[in-house]
């Protein structure tokens, strides 16, 4: 496995080798992205650092700059046909298309992975027309895309003509992007193929309390028998990948489950290849995701070959606390490193 890099360990333009697969990380950022916009329209006194190198640097040679978390997986096939398959397409993902499509040579997204129905995971849907094939009349053939039930229902309220509909008498034909939909379960017994690459997928806790649709089933229960629903836990998907190298991404989680903890172990399933995991705060904990501290615990206890952390903050200075790793993964003996957008990964799938 080996990441391409330039000088001062930016991502390269440079096109793959015809036979190699490879991971984009299209966003490695929060739901509210890096910069903070409140960080320069309000700004604090002192300044904040990492936010402020967004004025002066260009984002394309700035790794503080995050764009919503994304991964794409260029898929090399055994006879040499590549597949790109993406998870989550959130509120910047027009940005990111523009950004590493363009530079990465992507010409198309074939599958759509969603590891859950918030906004920084879903809202670029709209824009999925832009990496498909164009036609007036919509006859094309749709992108497959795959989720939870749960996320499906969310989705059918927030985008519903999104969702294949017949068209009523005298309806026009719209240009809207064309998708496939594809409920998986979260079962790690029951993985699923798309795009000739077989996934595994990984439910995690996510965070506690309603989304939209608990949020009106609640609603109703009040208005019908007086009873509500309090705490709920929510669950979110990773996505266990790969034959050849053995790769977990897991984008958006509090705490693992026993069964998908021992499933992506050393000591469990067998050591993985590449660990990719949430980091959002460098200092304290956070009710929803993974922070500094529990997150290389956790990578501790998995003890994968590699670790890449996504999902940062503002608080997370990449230059400067991937040295902070860099000791820490001698110490372990685990290689460990904050994630970059753009950065592109060749590994043997």
């Amino acid at each position: 496995m080996a990441a391409d890099a330039v000088p001062n360990g930016h991502a390269a333009a440079d096109a793959p080798p015809p036979s190699s697969s490879s991971l984009v990380f299209l966003g490695t950022g929060c739901s509210s992205a890096v910069p903070n916009a409140r960080c320069l329209i309000q700004p604090p006194d002192p300044p904040c650092p990492v936010c402020s190198q967004s004025l002066s640097v260009p984002p394309e040679l700035n790794p503080n700059y995050r764009c919503n978390t994304s991964l794409l997986i260029d898929y090399c096939r055994d006879e040499g046909a590549h597949k790109y398959i993406i998870i989550d397409v959130g509120k910047t993902f027009r940005e990111q298309v523009l950004r590493w499509f363009v530079r990465h040579k992507i010409p198309c997204v074939d599958s759509i992975l969603l590891t859950h129905e918030h906004a920084d995971a879903i809202l670029g849907l709209d824009d999925i027309r832009v990496v498909q094939a164009f036609s007036p009349t919509n006859d094309i053939d749709p992108t497959p895309i795959y989720l939870s039930q749960f996320a499906m229902d969310s989705i059918s309220l927030k985008f519903p003509y999104l969702v294949k509909k017949k068209l009523k008498e005298g309806e026009e034909v719209r240009r809207v992007a064309q998708l496939d939909w594809r409920i998986i379960e979260s079962d790690l017994q029951k993985p699923f193929t798309t795009s000739g690459l077989e996934f595994v997928p990984l439910p995690v806790i996510s965070s506690t309390g309603f989304s939209f649709i608990l949020f009106c089933y609640a609603f109703f229960l009040i208005l019908y028998s007086y009873q509500v629903i309090h705490g709920e836990d929510y669950i979110c998907l990773g996505f266990l990948f790969g034959r050849k190298s053995k790769v977990a991404y897991i984008s958006d989680v509090s705490r693992f489950p026993p069964s998908t903890e021992y499933a992506i172990s050393k000591s469990g399933g067998g050591q993985l290849d590449l660990l990719i995991l949430d980091c959002l705060y460098r200092t304290g904990s956070h009710n929803v995701h993974l922070c500094w501290d529990q997150t290389l615990d956790a990578v501790k206890r998995i003890c994968p070959k590699r670790a890449l952390l996504i999902g940062m903050t503002h608080e997370m200075d990449h230059d400067k606390d991937n040295q902070t790793l860099e000791e820490w993964s001698r110490r372990e003996g685990i290689y460990a490193q904050l994630a970059r957008d753009g950065l592109r990964v060749y590994i043997d799938l």
